[in-house]
């Protein structure tokens, strides 16, 4: 009777080392070692350096098709947040690798469009005439690299039906003045802008440091009723370092704001222009600047 009551005590005894002597096994002498693991099962850290190999390559060679199937890899629930979320942290710290350029180019190529407007009671007017006067409204670009001037320069050009294509981005040549930390960026100047030779309704703009100097890389978050979007300066250098822009739909109402900090400003939609009997969609330029 003694020896059946002891029996349970030598099966726990048991099942205990057993237990131990598989850690052991298992933890010491012979652990597990992961060999080609999904790209989704890497640390975050990992996770960083593969999607700035992904946007190397993707600069390098162009193949959009490529980079979201690694990027799909990853099972990122928003690709793009995530590049431009990885690109901000770089920025923030210095983008010491220079990577966060790359990043961005991709994050641009993979954003989603944004949605259509509803249907609006104002009814839209597309007229291509033959030609067309000069509007009264001058559009004002900075000077890249250097202080912008205060006089603006008007074009006298008759409009044609020429389709102007859109200007790609291209790699920045050397480094440009960065912000100043800690300073949030105040809105300077809000114009609207009548220029019939833009394809589309832009929200334009331009971000500047306290001497005046136009700033890349700065991140600018764009919302409407349902949607937000991020976009930044500088991957446009040929209108400008400080320079980014947005296709507005027209009928919704937009939001822009500086993501690092400094009040949105709110209530912008597509303006109406109007010249010669001829109305259009046009656009609005937003100066952003440190005091």
């Amino acid at each position: 009777m003694t020896f059946l009551r002891r029996i349970p005590w030598l099966l726990v005894g048991g099942v205990a080392l057993g237990v131990a002597l598989g850690l052991v096994y298992t933890w010491i002498v012979s652990p597990v070692t992961y060999v080609d693991a999904a790209p989704d099962a890497l640390r975050s850290d990992f996770k960083d350096q593969y999607r700035v190999l992904i946007a190397s390559a993707y600069q390098a060679d162009g193949d959009l098709d490529r980079a979201r199937a690694r990027l799909a890899s990853l099972r990122d629930p928003d690709p793009a947040a995530a590049l431009t979320g990885q690109a901000s942290a770089l920025l923030a710290a210095g983008d010491p690798d220079g990577s966060a350029y790359a990043l961005l180019q991709l994050a641009q190529a993979v954003q989603p469009p944004a949605p259509t407007a509803a249907a609006s009671s104002t009814p839209t007017i597309i007229v291509v005439p033959a030609t067309m006067p000069p509007t009264d409204t001058p559009f004002i670009t900075d000077t890249p690299g250097g202080p912008p001037t205060d006089t603006p320069s008007v074009s006298e050009t008759p409009f044609t039906p020429t389709v102007t294509p859109f200007l790609s981005a291209t790699p920045r040549p050397s480094r440009t003045p960065t912000p100043t930390p800690g300073l949030p960026y105040a809105l300077a100047a809000q114009e609207t802008v009548c220029n019939a030779n833009l394809l589309d309704a832009l929200i334009q703009v331009q971000v500047r440091d306290a001497a005046g100097y136009p700033v890349p890389g700065v991140d600018i978050l764009v919302t409407w009723d349902g949607g937000r979007e991020h976009i930044f300066t500088g991957l446009k250098p040929e209108l400008g370092n400080g320079y980014a822009d947005f296709a507005m739909t027209p009928g919704i109402v937009y939001s822009v704001q500086v993501a690092s900090g400094g009040a949105p400003v709110e209530g912008l939609e597509a303006p109406t222009c109007e010249a010669g009997g001829v109305t259009w969609w046009g656009s609005l330029r937003l100066v952003f600047q440190q005091p």
